[in-house]
């Protein structure tokens, strides 16, 4: 993105990612966006920005920021039921549109990419089968994507990516000392022979694809930028909580009260 304005946007996304850790790992030659003042006489092109899993709460909280800062935005989803979810944000704002596209296949990431000058990399897995939500399958699916998304962003010549990664793939690491507590920077990566053993797969797969992500990017001269948090939340997602805990207080009343009156 390249620009002050470009600047402030990760630092809003930053405020927005409570407990989060920002990864621009030393060894990759450009870390951070660069910082120079925006021109007003780009056209529409110039400020279109994708954001992938755009229907997820994070996706969300993104594109609404983005639209606040006068981007233009492509959402990526993967299925028509997104795409039905999203129909009333891209009816009420012309700057919004929505596409289908794969994450498993490169050449239809490259097509959705097309035109746009920057990429916002949101989307996770989860496995229904899993009790966690995610399962030792899911590992080589998550780098796989994380790969696309780079080798994607590389063929449509987009300038930069945002990636979403974890703090997950951040703190798991062997201690020698347990009197001390480990300090986690931008230098700490989770280890991986420990995420195996303890079958931490969530955090494998975190860290396995944020690594692809920056050879790739280092290959290629990709300027990506990583985030990691250790939490995701916001009003939105407040609210919702609330409206199904007031939900299912009131299942519990109505339940008492049904007992009651047999």
């Amino acid at each position: 993105m390249g620009r002050e304005e470009d600047h402030e946007l990760l630092q809003e996304l930053h405020r927005m990612l409570v407990a989060s850790a920002g990864q621009d790992r030393p060894q990759l030659p450009q870390k951070r966006f660069s910082v120079k003042r925006a021109s007003t006489d780009h056209d529409s092109d110039d400020k279109l920005v994708c954001v992938t899993s755009g229907a997820s709460f994070l996706g969300l909280a993104v594109i609404n920021r983005l639209l606040l800062r006068g981007y233009s935005v492509r959402i990526i989803v993967d299925n028509t039921v997104d795409v039905e979810k999203l129909r009333e944000m891209t009816t009420a704002n012309v700057n919004v549109t929505v596409v289908m596209a794969k994450l498993a296949e490169v050449e239809s990431l490259s097509q959705a990419f097309q035109g746009c000058r920057g990429v916002f990399h949101t989307s996770g897995y989860t496995d229904p089968a899993g009790l966690s939500g995610y399962t030792k399958s899911m590992v080589d699916i998550e780098v796989k994507a994380s790969e696309n998304v780079m080798r994607a962003c590389v063929r449509a010549t987009v300038r930069k990516c945002v990636l979403t990664s974890s703090l997950l793939a951040c703190v798991w690491q062997e201690q020698s000392d347990l009197s001390t507590i480990p300090v986690i920077n931008h230098d700490s990566w989770s280890n991986e022979s420990l995420c195996i053993h303890k079958k931490l797969w969530y955090a494998l797969g975190k860290v396995r694809a944020e690594k692809a992500a920056w050879t790739l990017a280092k290959e290629a001269g990709l300027k990506l930028t990583t985030i990691c948090p250790g939490l995701i939340t916001g009003p939105e997602l407040y609210f919702a909580q609330e409206t199904q805990q007031r939900q299912l207080h009131i299942s519990k009343e109505r339940k008492k009260c049904t007992e009651v009156a047999c």
